[in-house]
């Protein structure tokens, strides 16, 4: 009886641990992603030169743009994970992916021609060039750093 009774108790312990560190891993990975925002944020108004009135504006239209992108991403993502699950795929399944990417080229394409006015009218040419090169550029320095951490960790390439 005193067993079971230690064994509950651990068993309890455990899953209540497990709960705690699935709640802070989750916390960690947003607190990451906003902390990653912000530096964006604050890199890309720097290196365009934008006033806060301006980086108001153009932040929101920008991440509403970004959040439709990533939602064309999607489905192409759970179709890589459904081949990365099976070995077995066909020609025609291939194909059908293959034509999946070039339609959503073409439909960034169109969200990117939709954006412009609506990206005009909150930024001049040249503030908007200077914003996307900075995204662009804050985007390459984020993947060169994972990289490197990468390397760090023994994950990477060059050992």
């Amino acid at each position: 009886m005193k067993n079971r009774v230690i064994s509950l108790c651990s068993l309890l312990l455990l899953s209540t641990l497990g709960s705690t560190l699935l709640a802070q891993r989750q916390e960690n990975r947003l607190m990451n992603m906003a902390d990653y925002e912000k530096r964006k944020r604050e890199y890309i108004q720097k290196e365009a030169g934008l006033t806060q009135a301006e980086a108001d504006k153009y932040f929101p239209l920008n991440n509403e743009l970004t959040q439709k992108k990533f939602e064309l991403h999607k489905e192409r993502r759970e179709k890589l994970k459904e081949i990365k699950e099976n070995s077995d795929i066909s020609d025609e399944e291939y194909r059908k992916l293959l034509e999946n990417d070039v339609e959503i080229k073409v439909k960034e394409a169109a969200l990117d021609k939709e954006y412009a006015p609506k990206f005009k009218k909150v930024l001049s040419p040249e503030k908007l060039f200077k914003a996307q090169q900075a995204e662009r550029d804050f985007m390459q320095k984020e993947v060169n750093n994972f990289r490197q951490g990468s390397v760090r960790q023994g994950f990477g390439r060059g050992r």
